[in-house]
C-alpha cells in the first residue's frame, strides 16, 4: 500500500538526493537556499554591526576606486553597495594589495604613487584586521585530522599565482664562457635535484611546525653615559642598514610590539633621508652638525652629526656584476618569503642596463648555478629563471655563498661594481654554517673587491643577528623586505645607495671638551662601537656609504655645570690628569671635535676630515631644523619601544609632536607612514 508524499517533502528529498549524488550541486543549492532565507529588507548582521563601514565613508570609496582601477578580485559579496565590517573591508584590501603587488612586479610604474600612499594608509589603519585574517585558516589546519603536504595558506597562494601567471618555458642549459663540457657535468652533479619545469625544488623532507617562533636577535644594551673627564673620546663605525625599521613595522602592523632587541635605533633613524647639503669638490660626502635641547630631557642637549653621500647620475655609474644568491630551502616556502623574493628581484631586473650582468645561484640541500652571467638587456631570460624557482629541502647556506662568490669572481669587472645579493630568512643549517667560517669567507672576498648585500625575508624563523653580521663583514648593506612596496624602496628608489659604494670603512671619532661637557652618550650604534685606537688603523673594517645615502648619528650630552637627574658612573678622581683642562686657549670655546676617516672604494689608505662644534651652538633660542626634529622623533620612538632607562620624558605623544613638526615635504610619504606607525603602537599599548 502506498501513500502520497506531500510536495514540500518531495522537494526536501530531492535536495538530499542531489546532495548525496552530486556533492558540489548539493552544496551550491544549500548556499543558494541559505541566501534566499534572508529577507530582502534585512542585511546580514555582520554588515550592520557597530563596526560597519558605510559605502559613503571616504575609506570605503577610496578602496572601491582602487578595486575598479586595478581590477582587484573582490572576495566579499555586495562590496560597493552594502555596508561591510572592518574584517570584510580588510579582506578586500588584502586582495587589492596582492593585485597591486602583481602589477608592480611586471611594471613598477603601473600603480601610481598616490594610490600606493592610499594602500599604505589603509594597511596601517586596518592592521589589526589584516593580522587576524589568517587566524581562521590556521585554526582549521589545526583541527583537521588530515595533514596536507602544503599548508592551506601556501596552497591557496600557489594556486593563485599559477592562475595569474603564465607558465614559463624551460631555459636552455648554457655553458659559461671558458667552461669545458667536463666542468658542466661537474656543475650538474652539484645542482639540486629539480622537478620538471622548476628550479630549486628538491625531494621533500619532514616539515616542522612553522608556527613555532625561532626568530633570533642579538642582545642590545643601551649605550651608557660616559664622564668626559675620564673618557673624552667616542669612536664608532657608521651604519646605513635599514632592516630594523621595516622589521619593527612588520611587528606593529601585525598587531604586536617588537622585541626590545629587534629595535636598533640607528637603523630606525637612517631609514629616512634628511635634507643635508650635497658634498663639494672631490669629497664623497658632506658633514653637517647641529645642537638643540634634548626633547625627552630639556636639561640635556642633543647633538646631530649628519653625513650626505654624493648622488651619482646614471650615466656615471660603473657597470654591475651581480650574483643573485637565493635561498630555496624548505623554510622559504611561505608567501612572504620566496614568492616575495621573486617579485622583489624582478623590480631590480627592470632597472638593469645592457652593460650590467646578472647570474643566479640557488641553495637548498646543496647549491647550484641556475643562470650564468647574462646581460641586463636579456630581461626575459633573467625573469624566466626567477619565475621557475621553488622551495624545498634543507639549507646549505655556506655552500651557496661559496658558489656565488666563485661565479662573481669568474665574471669580475675590474672597474665595475661586483656584488653578491643574498635573499634569505637567514636559517642556515647545513654545511659551513658557523658564524666564524662564514664571516672569514666574506671578509676574504670583500678584500678582493666583491661586496655582499643581504635582503631579509619572512617571519617565524628569521635570523636577524646572523644576517646583520654577514652584511657588515661584506662591505654591504642589510635591508628587511616585508612588502613589495619596501622592495621598491630598496631596489628601485634607493638603488644607487643599495648597490654603489662611494666610501668604505667610514669611522667617526668625537672628542668632547671637559670644560664644556661633563658627560655624553651615543644613541644607538651599540654593535658598531670601536676601540679608540681603531680610528687610525686602516686595517680595521668599518661601515660603507652608498651613492646618495644619508647617515645620522645623535649624541645626548650633559653640559658642564648642569645638575642632571641621570645617575652618572662614579669614578675616583684621576691623580695625574687635570680635570676640565683643554688642549689650548684656542679650543676653549669648542664643545667637541668631530673627525671622520674613510677610504675610496678602490683604495686601502684612509683620508681624514675634521670639524669642530662651537659652544655658541648651545644657545637656547635656536629653533631646531626639521632634520633634527624628525631624527629626534625617531630616536624617541626607539627609546620608548626599548623602554630605555635613558628615555626620560619620552612618550608616544612626544614622538607624535616631534614627527609632525619635522615631517617637512615628505615627497615619498615615508615620514607620514612613520606617524601612522606611531599611532598604531600607541593603540596597541592602549588595548593592552
Amino acid at each position: 500500500m502506498s501513500y502520497p508524499i506531500p510536495s514540500k517533502m518531495w522537494q526536501r528529498v530531492s535536495i538530499v538526493i542531489l546532495f548525496l549524488l552530486i556533492p558540489s550541486v548539493g552544496i551550491a543549492l544549500l548556499r543558494q537556499s541559505a541566501t534566499i532565507a534572508v529577507p530582502a529588507n534585512q542585511t546580514p548582521t555582520s554588515s550592520t554591526s557597530k563596526t560597519s563601514i558605510l559605502p559613503n565613508h571616504p575609506d570605503y570609496q577610496a578602496l572601491q576606486a582602487l578595486v575598479k582601477q586595478y581590477s582587484c578580485v573582490v572576495p566579499v559579496q555586495n562590496f560597493g553597495t552594502l555596508p561591510v565590517t572592518r574584517t570584510e573591508f580588510a579582506t578586500v584590501l588584502n586582495a587589492c594589495v596582492n593585485r597591486s603587488n602583481e602589477l608592480i612586479a611586471t611594471d613598477p610604474k603601473i600603480v601610481t604613487p598616490a594610490d600606493m600612499k592610499i594602500l599604505q594608509r589603509l594597511q596601517s589603519e586596518f592592521a589589526p584586521e589584516l593580522a587576524t585574517l589568517k587566524s581562521p585558516i590556521e585554526e582549521l589546519e589545526t583541527r583537521s585530522p588530515i595533514t596536507p603536504n602544503q599548508p592551506t595558506r601556501e596552497r591557496i597562494q600557489t594556486e593563485s599565482t599559477r592562475k595569474t601567471q603564465p607558465l614559463p618555458t624551460a631555459l636552455p642549459l648554457s655553458i659559461p664562457s671558458g667552461s669545458s663540457v667536463q666542468d658542466q657535468v661537474a656543475n650538474r652533479a652539484n645542482m639540486p635535484k629539480l622537478q620538471s619545469g622548476s628550479i630549486g625544488r628538491v625531494a621533500p623532507e619532514p616539515q616542522t611546525d612553522r608556527r613555532f617562533n625561532t626568530e633570533n636577535y642579538n642582545r642590545i644594551e643601551d649605550n651608557p653615559f660616559h664622564r668626559v673627564g675620564n673618557d673624552p673620546l667616542s669612536t664608532f663605525s657608521i651604519d646605513v642598514d635599514t632592516a630594523s625599521y621595516s622589521n619593527v613595522r612588520r611587528f606593529i602592523t601585525q598587531g604586536e610590539l617588537p622585541p626590545k632587541d629587534a629595535v636598533r635605533i640607528e637603523e630606525l633613524i637612517n631609514y629616512f633621508t634628511y635634507n643635508y647639503p650635497q658634498p663639494k669638490g672631490e669629497r664623497p660626502f658632506s658633514v653637517t652638525t647641529e645642537v638643540a635641547a634634548a626633547p625627552w630631557n630639556p636639561q640635556h642637549k642633543l647633538v646631530q652629526v649628519g653625513l650626505q653621500g654624493k648622488r651619482l647620475e646614471t650615466k656615471t655609474l660603473p657597470p654591475s656584476n651581480l650574483v643573485f644568491l637565493i635561498d630555496v630551502s624548505g623554510s622559504m616556502d611561505d608567501p612572504n618569503k620566496l614568492p616575495l623574493v621573486q617579485q622583489s628581484l624582478k623590480l631590480l631586473v627592470n632597472q638593469l642596463r645592457p652593460e650590467d650582468r646578472v647570474s643566479l645561484v640557488v641553495y637548498a640541500g646543496n647549491a647550484g648555478l641556475v643562470l650564468p652571467a647574462t646581460s641586463g638587456n636579456q630581461k626575459s631570460t633573467i625573469l624566466a629563471a626567477i619565475d621557475r624557482l621553488e622551495a624545498g629541502g634543507s639549507t646549505a647556506g655556506g655552500q651557496g655563498i661559496e658558489l656565488a662568490y666563485k661565479i662573481a669572481k669568474e665574471s669580475f669587472l675590474k672597474s665595475g661594481n661586483n656584488r653578491v645579493i643574498l635573499a634569505t630568512d637567514g636559517d642556515f643549517n647545513v654545511g659551513v654554517s658557523s658564524d666564524g667560517d662564514l664571516t672569514r669567507l666574506i671578509e676574504q672576498k670583500r678584500d678582493q673587491g666583491i661586496f655582499l648585500t643581504v635582503l631579509g625575508f619572512g617571519t617565524g624563523n628569521y635570523k636577524d643577528g646572523k644576517m646583520e653580521q654577514l652584511a657588515d663583514k661584506g662591505n654591504g648593506n642589510y635591508a628587511y623586505i616585508d612588502t613589495l612596496l619596501e622592495a621598491k624602496k630598496v631596489l628601485v628608489n634607493d638603488l644607487r645607495g643599495t648597490l654603489f659604494t662611494i666610501a668604505k670603512d667610514v669611522k667617526i671619532q668625537v672628542e668632547f671638551n671637559p670644560a664644556k661637557v661633563q658627560a655624553y652618550r651615543l644613541i644607538g650604534y651599540e654593535n658598531r662601537l670601536l676601540q679608540n685606537q681603531d680610528f687610525n688603523d686602516d686595517k680595521k673594517d668599518a661601515g660603507d656609504i652608498g651613492a646618495g645615502h644619508s647617515v645620522t648619528a645623535l649624541y645626548e650630552i650633559i653640559p658642564t655645570g648642569t645638575k642632571s637627574d641621570v645617575k652618572l658612573p662614579e669614578i675616583d678622581p684621576l691623580r695625574y690628569q687635570r680635570s676640565g683642562e683643554t688642549a689650548s686657549d684656542a679650543a676653549g670655546n669648542e664643545l667637541m671635535q668631530v673627525k671622520l676617516r674613510y677610504k675610496s672604494p678602490q683604495d686601502s689608505t684612509s683620508q681624514l676630515i675634521t670639524q669642530t662644534i662651537q659652544d655658541d651652538d648651545l644657545r637656547t633660542d635656536q629653533i631646531p631644523s626639521t632634520n633634527l626634529r624628525f631624527a629626534a622623533a625617531v630616536a624617541t620612538f626607539g627609546m620608548v619601544l626599548r623602554d630605555s632607562e635613558y628615555k626620560g620624558d619620552a612618550s608616544y605623544d612626544l614622538v607624535m609632536k616631534l614627527a609632525t613638526q619635522g615631517k617637512g615635504e615628505d615627497q615619498e610619504g615615508y615620514r607620514g607612514e612613520f606617524i601612522r606607525l606611531v599611532e598604531q603602537s600607541r593603540g596597541l599599548i592602549t588595548r593592552k
